[in-house]
C-alpha cells in the first residue's frame, strides 16, 4: 500500500486515536551524493544566516515529517531534501512530527532530482504535498542537468510559477526567489541581490575593508602629494621673496652709485666754474686754455 492509499483510509480514524510518540527520531537515508548534501547544507546556510534575528521558523534538509499514525517508510516516500514552516519555535528537533506541532505542515518544499527518484518527486510526492500537506510553495531542482520548476498552490491545485527576466522563480511564502547560480540553488531577494553565505557576507566585509584601506591609502598620498606640492609653491614663493628683495638690494645699490655719480658730477662742475672765474679774475680767457 502506497502513502497516498494510506491517506485514503485514515478518513475513518475514531478522534481517540492513540498517536505514537511525538520524541521520533528522523528515518532517512543517507544522501544520494555530494553534490545533494552541498545543495541542502547552501540553502539552509543562507536561509538561517538570511533569518538570523528571527525565531518564528524551522528549516531542515533530509528530515523525516511524521504526519499520520499509520505512516510507515516505503520506498515511495521520504522526507523532504529541504523544508521551512513558518509561523512556529526556532529550535532543534529529531523530526517533524505534525500533531506535536499544532498541525503545522511545511510552507516550503524543495526536492532534489536523482535518477532513482525524480519520478516520484515529479508525481507522487507532488501529488502528497498538494492534497494533504497543503504546502503553498513546491520546487524541484536537479544540480546535474539543472531542471528546475516551482509550484504555488491556487484553489487546492499547484499551479507553475512563471520564471523571472533572470530565470528566477519567486516563492510567496519566503518572500525570496529561487534560482540557480554557478549550478546551485540559491536566494535573491526582491530586488535581485545573491543572499550570501556567512562565509560570503565575511569575504564582502573584508574585500570592503581592504577597498576602504586603499582608499584611505590613496587619500594619505594625495595628501602628501598636495603637501609636497605646497610645500614646493612655498619654496617658490621664498625663493621669489628673495630675488625680489635681492633685486631692490641692487637697485639701491644702483640709485645710491646714481646718486654719488650726480654728486661727483656735481662737484665737477663746481670745480670748473671756480676755475672759471680765478682765470677771468685773471683776465684769462677760459677758451683759450
Amino acid at each position: 500500500m502506497t502513502i497516498a492509499q494510506e491517506l485514503d483510509s485514515e478518513k475513518g480514524i475514531c478522534q481517540d486515536v492513540i498517536f505514537p510518540p511525538g520524541d521520533l527520531y528522523s528515518d532517512e537515508p543517507p544522501l544520494e551524493s555530494e553534490l545533494h548534501l552541498e545543495q541542502i547544507m547552501l540553502l539552509l546556510k543562507c536561509l538561517k544566516w538570511l533569518w538570523r534575528d528571527r525565531n518564528d521558523f524551522y528549516a531542515a534538509g533530509n528530515l523525516t515529517i511524521y504526519y499520520s499514525p499509520r505512516q510507515r517508510k516505503s520506498e515511495n516516500f521520504r522526507g523532504p531534501d529541504f523544508f521551512v514552516v513558518l509561523g512556529t519555535e526556532r529550535k532543534t528537533r529529531k523530526s517533524w512530527v505534525v500533531w506535536e506541532e499544532d498541525g503545522k505542515y511545511p510552507n516550503v518544499i524543495l526536492e532534489i532530482l536523482s535518477g532513482s527518484t525524480a519520478n516520484t518527486d515529479r508525481g507522487l510526492k507532488k501529488e502528497i504535498y498538494q492534497d494533504t500537506f497543503r504546502t503553498p510553495d513546491y520546487f524541484w531542482f536537479d544540480p546535474y542537468t539543472l531542471e528546475f520548476a516551482g509550484f504555488h498552490l491556487v484553489d487546492g491545485e499547484y499551479q507553475p510559477l512563471q520564471a523571472s527576466e533572470q530565470g528566477h522563480l519567486w516563492s510567496h511564502q519566503l518572500g525570496l526567489y529561487l534560482g540557480i547560480y554557478q549550478g546551485l540553488l540559491r536566494f535573491f531577494t526582491r530586488d535581485g541581490q545573491l543572499v550570501p553565505t556567512p562565509e560570503e557576507t565575511a569575504e564582502q566585509a573584508e574585500q570592503q575593508a581592504e577597498q576602504a584601506e586603499q582608499q584611505a591609502e590613496q587619500a594619505a598620498q594625495k595628501a602628501e602629494q598636495a603637501a609636497q606640492k605646497a610645500e614646493q609653491a612655498e619654496q617658490k614663493a621664498e625663493q621669489a621673496a628673495q630675488a625680489a628683495e635681492q633685486a631692490a638690494q641692487k637697485a639701491e645699490q644702483a640709485a645710491q652709485k646714481a646718486e654719488q655719480a650726480e654728486q661727483k658730477a656735481e662737484q665737477a662742475e663746481q670745480k670748473a666754474e671756480r676755475l672759471a672765474v680765478k682765470l677771468r679774475e685773471l683776465n684769462i680767457d677760459p677758451d683759450t686754455i
